[in-house]
């Protein structure tokens, strides 16, 4: 028997995307002096003690934690550093542990996911075929037997985690839980004990503090003045290192922002609020600055504008993005475009892979003259579980390679600096109709199309409020325009957008195509004396409509 049909779900309205709220640059501190390293890590590592303290105890608060439990832990760093010092310590800990609390909620929801899969799996008979839609039962029964057992595990774990949600209790490891786990694995890291101390002490020690607007260069803790001097405001236990006025050490480099220098030193003159973190990178020797702030809330501009000059469909996959150009009643403009990337290797090599990709991305759309750019809201959560697909590891691998959050943080983040609006659309049968719909028509011998070239079709059309699917001709016996094609294309709310094609009129040659272009040489004239006009419309292969 035939699987019934399945309902469709219902598509998301497009809608235009955030731009960035916030601002990061760095910049190296180049030359320290011996004594300006050393006096930088005592820094470092006593207020890295009284943070891990206090991120200790904001866990033991868990659910519990009040203003009056914070303005305790406060009070109790200030004596040890200062009073901008122990707030910038204690926010740190609340951040931490919001973001482990939601890590923590994301684990649940993933082991839920897991759980329903497994069960409905091992309900259906042994060897049942699945569909498209739904997974089928379990091969053997000794497969059977162990995702069972699997299942067993899951929700042991399940219960566990849920325990520790009831309770507020979350795992947070200052320094990272991967350097800690290398611990145990040194010769395979090819490290040393030595080196892996160097590092793990590092990555503990911290060198941060937050802007205030109203104060002194946007900062009393980190000052940076706008000629590039650098100077830390030394904790009380570490006030006879100063070397200059009011407990204050002055390094002996000179800092400057080679990107978006001119607006840093805007807010800084204005004593606007930044916020600096010094950090050390161990594999260099290297000593760096990063300075941050907010950006004010800014309202993205209406659909309809975003959608005025056309738009550039993206579909984002594991290697590459996939791009197509469509104007405004969107049909498909030039050739497709790939930007490949490769996400092998370290995560610094992935993130440039991406940034470059992104750039080239850009580029391309500001040079096709479009406004806005069309991408698919991504979110494999519910997608990478094993249960889900079995031992489809190579698609498992993929999807969980597609790098969705940094993706879409990254491209949002940077079209806004090239003036280019991001379009969010509903991800679901784009890949799906735009292969049935796009891609043989736009084939040809000199132009490749791809699934996900078509894909990207799909999805600029939807976000420019196009159906995706091409418009199909009537039936021969029912065109009266002398059979030929009936696929004008015209607006959503264009009237009459079904009528017939205007007849050619007495003035158009019979061998000139509607576009302009001349199908065949001229001919001799075969015209007969009052005979009726045999002109015919010749309809552009390329010219789809929605």
């Amino acid at each position: 028997m035939a699987e019934p049909p399945k309902k469709l779900r219902t598509i998301a309205p497009s809608f235009v995307a955030l731009g960035p709220s916030g601002v990061a640059i760095r910049d190296r501190l180049k030359r320290l002096s011996v004594e300006d390293e050393e006096v930088l890590r005592l820094v470092g590592a006593h207020q890295g003690a009284l943070a891990s303290g206090d991120l200790k105890q904001r866990c033991a608060d868990g659910t519990d934690h009040s203003t009056g439990t914070w303005a305790a832990r406060k009070r109790g760093l200030t004596k040890a550093s200062s009073s901008r010092i122990a707030g910038a310590i204690t926010k740190a800990s609340h951040d931490q542990w919001a973001l482990a609390r939601r890590c923590q909620a994301a684990h649940i929801q993933n082991l839920t996911a897991g759980i329903e899969m497994l069960k409905h799996r091992l309900a259906l008979p042994i060897g049942e075929k699945g569909s498209k839609r739904a997974a089928g039962g379990y091969r053997s029964r000794s497969e059977w037997f162990r995702k069972s057992r699997r299942l067993a595990t899951l929700e042991a774990r399940h219960e566990a985690a849920l325990a520790d949600w009831r309770a507020g209790r979350v795992r947070v490891v200052r320094g990272g839980k991967r350097l800690a786990n290398t611990r145990h694995n040194l010769a395979e890291a090819q490290l040393t004990e030595e080196q892996w101390r160097t590092r793990w002490e590092a990555e503990r020690w911290f060198l941060a503090a937050d802007g205030e607007s109203g104060k002194r260069f946007g900062n009393e803790t980190i000052r940076v003045t706008p000629d590039g001097e650098v100077s830390v405001k030394l904790p009380s236990a570490l006030a006879h290192l100063a070397n200059a006025k009011h407990g204050r050490y002055v390094l002996a480099c000179r800092i400057a922002f080679a990107h978006r220098g001119a607006e840093w030193a805007d807010r800084v003159e204005a004593n606007r609020a930044v916020a600096y973190r010094i950090h050390l990178d161990v594999e260099r020797g290297r000593w760096y600055l990063t300075a941050a702030w907010q950006r004010p809330v800014i309202e993205t501009i209406p659909l309809a504008a975003a959608r005025a000059k056309g738009m550039v469909g993206v579909d984002t996959n594991a290697d590459h993005f996939a791009a197509y150009h469509l104007d405004p009643h969107g049909n498909p403009v030039g050739d497709p475009h790939r930007f490949p990337f490769d996400l092998s290797g370290t995560a610094d090599h992935r993130d440039a892979q991406i940034r470059h990709a992104i750039t080239r991305l850009l580029h391309w759309a500001e040079k096709v003259g479009v406004t806005a750019i069309a991408i698919e809201d991504l979110d494999f959560a519910a997608e990478k579980t094993r249960e889900k697909h079995g031992s489809r590891k190579r698609f498992r691998q993929l999807i969980s390679g597609i790098p969705t959050g940094k993706l879409k943080a990254r491209l949002v983040s940077i079209a806004a600096e090239h003036g280019l609006s991001i379009v969010a659309v509903d991800p679901a049968y784009t890949s799906q109709w735009g292969g049935r719909h796009w891609q043989k028509p736009l084939a040809t011998p000199r132009r490749g199309m791809s699934r996900h070239d078509a894909a990207g079709i799909a999805i600029g059309r939807r976000a420019l409020g196009h159906p995706i699917r091409r418009r199909t001709a009537p039936p021969r016996s029912d065109q009266s325009d002398r059979y030929g094609h009936r696929t004008v294309q015209a607006g959503p709310g264009t009237r009459r957008r079904d009528g017939n094609r205007p007849p050619a009129t007495d003035h158009v040659p019979t061998d000139v195509s509607p576009s302009g272009t001349r199908k065949r040489g001229p001919s001799a004239s075969k015209t007969v004396r009052d005979a009726p006009s045999k002109h015919q419309w010749v309809q552009d292969s390329l010219l789809h409509t929605g």
